[in-house]
């Protein structure tokens, strides 16, 4: 065969065993470049388009998260509110919880002033206030400043009769349901909780609690009083203590009892009712 034919095909092919080569560079480059820009796309980002990716990066979070649903000041409740259970409600002297939190309670509303609010927005508190018609009839403006400042108003009966438990089952229910629509009306709220004057109860109370809607009876293991602390269980304040204070002469000095002693026992006041997420 004449040398010039022979050249041709050997050419040919050597022109296109060239041009595979070259697309399989190409190929093999395109790839290393798409595997580079996923390495460095930054996290929660999805491609070059920078769109949000389907599900974020996993990780250990570090701490509680203010955002999660339930969240109270940063912190996330451990424990949830016993449910009415044979037609009673659960009865609460304290929070079994892991968190630093303390619960401010404020009982009656005999003495009225308007520094006694101001000392509590001093010092960044908010309690739950159980309110008997008795001393609060007549006043419900008054109260009205507590819940603008974020305050919960509770139940405490018409009456404050401290022979309570004594009374018959009518008008135990009476008392208890007269005081929860006496502040449905004045103050644009259904009260949750119900506290027994003097804090003693018994089933009946609990069953007529819960007829007239309550969630829990709340009682105490410490409270302020005549300027001082006083506890039920050990010396000091314990995470998720319950604290019983009352409107009397003497509140700036309980106040300032119960303050100290919170401090000291490095833990912070959160408002009961979010705590257990009740409105």
């Amino acid at each position: 065969m004449p040398h010039h034919l022979r050249a041709a095909p050997n050419t040919a092919r050597r022109i296109a065993l060239g041009a595979a080569v070259v697309v399989v560079l190409a190929v093999l480059a395109l790839g290393a470049v798409r595997f580079l820009g996923q390495r460095t796309t930054p996290a929660g980002t999805s491609g070059a388009t920078g769109a949000p990716a389907s599900s974020p990066p996993s990780g250990r979070p570090e701490g509680l998260r203010t955002t999660r649903p339930g969240a109270v000041d940063g912190m996330v409740p451990d424990y949830k509110l016993p449910p009415i259970e044979n037609g009673m409600v659960p009865v609460i002297t304290r929070i079994p919880t892991q968190q630093k939190v303390v619960f401010l309670t404020i009982d009656d509303g005999q003495v009225k002033r308007k520094s006694d609010l101001a000392l509590l927005e001093r010092d960044h508190l908010k309690a739950s206030l159980f309110l008997a018609h008795v001393f609060i009839a007549g006043h419900s403006q008054f109260y009205q400043a507590y819940l603008d400042a974020g305050f919960r108003i509770e139940d405490h009966t018409l009456t404050h009769n401290l022979g309570f438990v004594k009374l018959p089952y009518a008008q135990v229910k009476a008392e208890i349901c007269g005081m929860a629509d006496y502040e449905e009306k004045y103050f644009g709220r259904r009260p949750v909780f119900f506290r027994p004057p003097g804090g003693p109860y018994t089933k009946a109370v609990r069953r007529a609690a819960a007829e007239c809607g309550m969630k829990a009876i709340i009682d105490w293991q410490a409270r302020a009083n005549a300027g001082s602390m006083q506890y039920q269980v050990g010396h000091v304040l314990r995470p998720g203590d319950i604290v019983l204070m009352h409107f009397r002469p003497e509140f700036p000095m309980d106040l300032a009892a119960f303050v100290k002693a919170q401090k000291a026992a490095g833990l912070k006041v959160v408002l009961l009712e979010d705590y257990l997420g009740v409105s």
